[in-house]
């Protein structure tokens, strides 16, 4: 059975729509999979700050995901973590460090995520996830992932100060045009895996996502590398970024490609 996580408090949003398009999914996943769901935190307006003001307002909302991913692990079933912004993974990450010491972070995205407070020239706290997860930088949540276990899969829109850290931390990288099944299960090497997708590492025009690069991964070649991984090696899955738009139609075919691309990850209705 699937223990959903959905998260609805604002990280660092920029946009409602993500909000929105976290509860969107996780309807979706529900209708078609036996599953418990937990939300957490309150949906508040979204902002263009820094990540000085951002990581503070959503410490509650933070401390809340990964105390819930915790008590999932704990229990016989799957976790699948719906976010409305990948900053959710502050939390997250460090849990899975913790209970999963050898397994692979597979962090699908189009950026790397991997700037830290001295680096980064936006000040946006997505940009800085996965470092804080290896301890680059401390977000007052924890750390402990090693870089040597993390895998970038689809990304392709990564600054020069990142990739500079990227390559010192030893950080794998597999870009869309050499993200083959084989390549992946190569990188992954047998070892266990936890996966996060962030929705923006697709070509953009299937899945709407704030911060769409083009040249990205195409829906079936990321199902195809899903469906190589072996079912009892995926720890749990945590999906973001989906921005809902204002029409239906759109939101059900962006969430039947959602639902397609992960399918093969997820345990049989």
């Amino acid at each position: 059975m699937l223990d959903i996580i959905v998260s609805q408090g604002r990280v660092a949003d920029r946009s409602a729509q993500t909000i929105i398009g976290a509860r969107l999914t996780a309807a979706a996943v529900a209708q078609h999979y036996p599953a418990s769901t937990q939300t957490i935190g309150t949906p508040t307006a979204p902002a263009f700050d820094d990540w000085t003001e951002s990581l503070p307002q959503a410490y509650k909302t933070l401390d809340a995901l990964g105390s819930a991913l915790a008590a999932a692990i704990t229990r016989d079933t799957f976790p699948l973590l719906i976010n409305s912004t990948c900053p959710a993974s502050i939390a997250t990450l460090p849990i899975v460090a913790h209970a999963y010491p050898e397994a692979v972070v597979l962090w699908v995205d189009a950026h790397g995520d991997f700037n830290t407070p001295e680096t980064t020239d936006t000040g946006y706290l997505g940009g800085m996830v996965v470092a804080a997860g290896c301890g680059l930088w401390d977000s007052g949540h924890g750390a402990g992932l090693n870089p040597h276990q993390v895998i970038l899969l689809g990304a392709r829109d990564i600054d020069e100060p990142e990739a500079e850290l990227l390559a010192q931390a030893g950080v794998a990288i597999i870009p869309p045009a050499q993200a083959t099944p084989e390549a992946v299960l190569t990188a992954l090497a047998g070892r266990p895996v936890w996966i996060h997708i962030d929705w923006d590492s697709l070509e953009p025009g299937y899945v709407p996502a704030d911060y769409a690069v083009p040249n990205g991964l195409l829906p079936d070649q990321l199902r195809d590398i899903f469906a190589a991984i072996p079912k009892n090696h995926c720890l749990g899955l945590e999906i973001a970024e989906f921005h809902a738009s204002d029409g239906e139609s759109e939101n059900q075919a962006a969430t039947t490609n959602i639902l397609k691309i992960i399918e093969p990850l997820l345990p049989s209705p």
